[in-house]
């Protein structure tokens, strides 16, 4: 029948016409997107779901454009006038096809994204609007490109435009554009996370946000402070949120320095230290506190108190109990901490009863005891550290090795360099 159409009267013609776009239809919408519907439906994800209304709508318009095209195909039209109508069928197509691929982008790329990159990554405010704009604008300019050749418009002078306009546009926004840029290598490089506390030139602060141009610091003076990405990406950054071992948010290190009087005995002044350390509800138990004897001053010695606090907001309060506590146990311990003066006494200075010298000499010796079993038990653990070190080292060279099982024997590895650093230190 529709090989005869053109031998029909026009009102047979027209009918004809209308029950083939109808039975288009009736397909498209009974067979094709219930079948689409039950599958989105089956599923649990939610971007199937928005993807289904628009990919309907532009089914719809797909195939009244496909039926109507092969309608006219059986008029009479002109070899010319039926060139012309291929030609515009052709760039309808072609801006259709960009429309399912701009509408399908802009639901599954926030998808794909929080599939490949890691959620410990940097989140840059904004930055999945602006990819999936990017990306449609780019697609559309494609479609519109390749619609307009299939009309045989000419675009050499147009794109030569864009070329020029584009150098320009360049030149213009050239701090912007890298704001923008190093956004994107911010997000990729993760140098800190939101909530981080961080220091730049100066500057230190909490993380607030990321966004596209800038990433914005929250100061302890409560003082939102606005740093360009440009400045981010040339510059030192000092994450204090990522002192801990296993490179998180976290763990910090808590550093005290305490002088005290050249009379003092250095081990009762550590095991007064440490004691203090110990008893801080906010250190860790591991790595555990430590006290050096860091400097011969011009008037005291200073000791130096290394402990870790799980979490680096509570780093000011830690710092406060430790002082005050400190402070108090000397008074105690009657070690003094003494400070530059001149001083004129008329009457002598109260000393210490032989009593009170007595207890203190006991307990200085008590200290040194301590303080040699201390030291002895370090260089064991700094032993069966390095032994377990060669172990794991000797295991590495395997080249059997299981990805998996590598980079947990590389962790580990990592860890116990830090321990024995941390022993190295100690006994320097």
């Amino acid at each position: 029948m529709l090989e005869n159409l053109d031998e029909l009267p026009f009102i047979a013609q027209a009918a004809v016409s209308v029950v083939v776009f109808a039975l288009a239809l009736l397909i498209t919408r009974v067979i094709i997107l219930r079948t689409f519907l039950r599958i989105v439906r089956s599923t649990e994800a939610e971007w199937d779901d928005m993807l289904y209304r628009p990919v309907s709508n532009r089914l719809y318009i797909l195939v009244s454009v496909g039926v109507i095209q092969y309608i006219l195909s059986f008029a009479d039209l002109g070899e010319s006038v039926m060139e012309q109508e291929t030609q515009i069928f052709s760039a309808i197509y072609i801006l259709l096809g960009a429309s399912f691929l701009s509408v399908s982008v802009q639901h599954l790329m926030p998808v794909i994204k929080d599939k490949f990159f890691s959620k410990s990554n940097v989140t840059v405010k904004g930055s999945n609007s602006l990819i999936i704009f990017s990306l449609r604008a780019l697609l559309w300019f494609i479609g519109i490109f390749f619609a307009l050749e299939e009309l045989e418009v000419n675009l050499s002078g147009v794109l030569a435009s864009l070329a020029v306009f584009s150098i320009i546009l360049g030149f213009a926004l050239q701090q912007t554009l890298g704001n923008i840029l190093n956004s994107f290598l911010l997000a990729v490089d993760s140098p800190f996370e939101v909530g981080d506390r961080i220091e730049v030139d100066g500057i230190e602060g909490t993380v607030a946000s990321v966004g596209i141009l800038s990433t914005k610091v929250l100061t302890r003076e409560e003082k939102l402070v606005v740093i360009p990405n440009n400045t981010l990406i040339s510059t030192t950054i000092m994450n204090h949120a990522r002192g801990g071992g296993d490179g998180t948010a976290g763990r910090i290190s808590v550093i005290l320095d305490i002088g005290v009087d050249y009379n003092e005995s250095n081990d009762h002044v550590k095991q007064v230290m440490l004691e203090v350390a110990n008893e801080c509800p906010f250190t860790l138990e591991t790595p555990s506190p430590h006290v050096l004897l860091m400097e011969l001053g011009d008037f005291a010695k200073i000791f130096r108190m290394f402990v870790w606090v799980d979490d680096y907001s509570d780093e000011w309060i830690a710092r406060d109990w430790l002082l005050e506590r400190t402070d108090e146990r000397f008074k105690e311990e009657h070690i003094s901490i003494p400070y530059p003066t001149q001083t004129l006494y008329r009457t002598q200075v109260p000393e210490l009863s032989e009593n009170e010298v007595r207890k203190k000499a006991f307990r200085q010796r008590i200290a040194k005891v301590h303080m040699a079993k201390l030291d002895e038990k370090m260089r064991q653990e700094r032993a069966d550290a390095k032994e377990e070190l060669d172990a794991l080292q000797e295991r590495l060279k395997d080249p059997g090795l299981e990805k998996s099982e590598r980079q947990e024997l590389e962790s580990d590895v990592r860890e116990l360099e830090k321990i024995l650093s941390m022993f190295d230190m100690d006994f320097d």
